[in-house]
């Protein structure tokens, strides 16, 4: 008897205590272990409408609801014993007529809380689908039943009623709503196993053995690493004969493909070695934790996949290839150049300076005034004057002399004799390279990938957005021997931020994004799997007004049932931590500072800068200090040398709200005192 889990029943699991989901677990078990033990108590359900709907006794109050025919059994939900038994009277398991693919269905009358609209005004209102042949929406997955309700649906109604169908249908019909036209959901064989189709295999899964039931019973809440979607899927176990590439904009699930697609390239050679990588330690840290929970259950692969950030596995190959390596950090960088513009007294801010030596200097590694005063600046519409040029690199070259002297290494000094290295010999290193955020990687980061794994079949794979690039300036891939031109698919379903939060973010920014290379990234046409509500946007007269709007707010998200490390408040600096810390203190609760390394405990809502939160998220998040000359930063504006400069920098600090915006999954405030930021007049919608 073949055994799975659906979707519902991870999700109804979470909702039970502690205690509660221990019971369940030991009944799962025993169920995959022995479905026909006389000592398991089943119930069969009379009132459902589904006769192969049984209930088994879990404890006193506890059910499990499971469908059960000769060859089969199916975990579906679990809860109480009132709501469990209303839940499958309400639901019945079917094989869609048209695509084939087995559904879970709730049964059209019993539903109550539809709110269909009157149909006697009906002139009145503008049908969102009444002049799609009900072929078509059969085609993309709506039952049979529902498709009256589908027909009259309107832009109130039409949350209410996607709310109630399977996956695929809510998906295409919110597509077409926004203006997409959805694909046809690809029917099978009709003699083929409907739970084969797959549609059916992102909301249900075959348990194999008992290690892979423990593994999703243990971490239920991440069911989005345990059911795909057909689009992921693909994604995941196509070959490539080049570097690939999958964009999306938040919240579309490319981290999941990064991750499933480690274990795919692990599992489809038993003697590979895979790195699963991205741009700094905190990311790393949250991959790690990730994989184990995709994969946790399959130790021998789990060896072959290596989890680090870039840094620390170039650290790692550099000490096994010459040695360990001195690294000095960029806020000693910074210092010393600080130091050497006070010295010298360049018309130059220190900021400027900065940002020369980490993007052009540094990043490229450039060794002499000729290599400097010849490199190509991406992008700008006036040049630093010969003269100017001279004075900077007067200052580079003090400074270069001085690390060398001392025996330091910048971490793109680093990678360039690793690179020449590995160019050559690459035994010990890894097959297949995973790279999520892959936005902002450095040039030197790049270039050391590209020696990695670059040459080898489905080498290297880039998951990152555009959007989102908050950390590097620009830069040609295809320069340094990385083209995704043919190999770059975009996702376009949100998983994790509400249509709502979605929509206000994305007014931000352009409905296009080019890169240097050509490749462009379209971010219209994305739509969100669920429905929450309006993000709140406030500016206040003062900073007392602010913390008062903001404890206010938190307040209100733990009343409502969401915990307090569910939240995330996010400033530009740390400058204004003081500002987020005396809002929490002001609604009661407790606050920490979150830095890259320590992670937020319990019970305790994450105070970070904005930088800091990329590819984290949380239940509820509010960004404050959301000033003019904070965001955007007046220290960069102050640096820009022409209007390309100021251009790229209006785009990051955009790029960086966004990212603030898109962490969070129901509920968002962004706040700023007068006079505000001028990006959130395109935040207020």
């Amino acid at each position: 008897m073949q055994f799975r889990i659906a979707d519902t029943f991870t999700s109804s699991l979470t909702k039970l205590t502690t205690d509660e989901q221990k019971a369940v677990k030991t009944t799962a078990f025993d169920l995959q272990m022995n479905p026909a033990n006389p000592g398991m108590q089943f119930h069969k359900l009379d009132r459902a409408k589904d006769k192969n709907f049984w209930s088994v006794r879990v404890s006193r109050d506890i059910r499990l609801i499971v469908h059960k025919v000769d060859t089969s059994l199916l975990l579906c939900y679990v809860d109480h014993h009132d709501p469990a038994y209303a839940w499958a009277e309400r639901r019945k398991l079917e094989t869609h007529p048209t695509t084939g693919a087995a559904q879970l269905v709730e049964i059209r009358e019993t539903i109550k809380d539809v709110v269909v609209p009157n149909y006697v005004v009906e002139s009145k209102r503008k049908l969102l689908f009444d002049r799609v042949a009900e072929s078509s929406l059969l085609d993309y997955g709506v039952p049979a039943e529902w498709l009256d309700d589908v027909k009259n649906a309107d832009e109130d109604s039409l949350f209410e009623i996607t709310a109630h169908l399977p996956a695929e249908a809510a998906e295409a019909l919110l597509e077409l709503a926004t203006g997409g036209i959805p694909a046809k959901r690809q029917p099978v064989a009709v003699t083929a196993d409907p739970f084969d189709h797959p549609d059916a295999q992102r909301r249900f899964r075959l348990m194999t053995d008992a290690d892979e039931l423990a593994q999703a019973l243990d971490y239920p809440w991440e069911k989005w690493a345990v059911f795909l979607h057909p689009s992921q899927r693909d994604l995941v176990e196509r070959n490539y004969n080049g570097a690939a590439r999958v964009a999306g904009t938040a919240g579309t699930g490319k981290t999941v493909v990064a991750l499933h697609r480690a274990v795919h390239l692990a599992s489809k050679n038993p003697d590979s070695r895979v790195l699963l990588t991205t741009f700094n330690s905190l990311l790393a840290a949250s991959l790690k934790l990730k994989l184990r929970h995709l994969a946790g259950h399959k130790p021998k692969l789990m060896e072959r996949i290596e989890v680090f950030s870039i840094t620390e596995i170039g650290e790692r190959l550099y000490a096994a290839r010459f040695g360990k390596p001195r690294l000095i950090s960029d806020d000693e960088i910074r210092k010393r150049i600080n130091e050497a513009n006070e010295l010298q007294k360049t018309p130059f801010s220190n900021y400027f300076l900065w940002a020369e030596w980490r993007d052009i200097v540094d990043a490229w590694q450039l060794k002499s005034w000729e290599e400097y005063r010849d490199v190509a600046r991406l992008g700008r519409k006036s040049r630093l004057r010969e003269p100017q040029r001279a004075k900077i690199w007067e200052l580079f070259e003090k400074l270069r002399l001085e690390l060398e002297s001392e025996g330091w290494l910048t971490v793109s000094e680093m990678f360039l004799p690793l690179s020449q290295s590995l160019g050559n010999d690459t035994s010990g290193a890894y097959d297949h390279a995973i790279v999520d955020e892959a936005q902002d990687i450095s040039v030197s980061e790049l270039r050391f990938l590209a020696a990695l794994c670059g040459k080898q079949e489905n080498g290297l794979f880039f998951a990152g957005d555009q959007g989102q690039r908050i950390f590097q300036a620009p830069f040609s891939w295809k320069s340094l021997g990385v083209d995704v031109r043919g190999r770059s698919r975009s996702l376009k379903i949100n998983y994790r931020t509400s249509h709502q939060i979605r929509s206000r973010a994305d007014s931000l920014l352009p409905h296009e994004i080019t890169d240097v290379d050509g490749n462009s990234e379209e971010r219209v046409g994305t739509i969100s799997a669920y429905d929450g509500p309006e993000p709140q946007v406030k500016v206040l007269a003062d900073f007392e007004s602010e913390q008062k709007a903001v404890a206010d707010w938190l307040s209100s998200c733990v009343n409502s049932g969401i915990e307090p490390h569910e939240i995330g408040l996010f400033v530009r600096t740390s400058d204004q931590f003081e500002r987020a810390i005396a809002a929490i203190d002001q609604s009661k609760l407790t606050g920490k500072v979150v830095d890259q390394i320590q992670p937020s405990p319990k019970g305790s809502i994450a105070v970070m800068s904005m930088h800091l939160a990329k590819g984290l998220e949380y239940r509820a998040v509010a960004v404050m200090a959301c000033d003019d000359e904070i965001l955007p930063l007046q220290e960069r504006i102050a640096s820009a040398s022409d209007d390309s400069d100021l251009e790229e920098i209006y785009n990051t600090e955009r790029h960086l709200l966004y990212v603030a915006c898109t962490r969070a999954r129901d509920r968002l405030l962004v706040t700023g005192v007068k006079p505000a930021s001028e990006f959130l007049d395109d935040l207020s919608g």
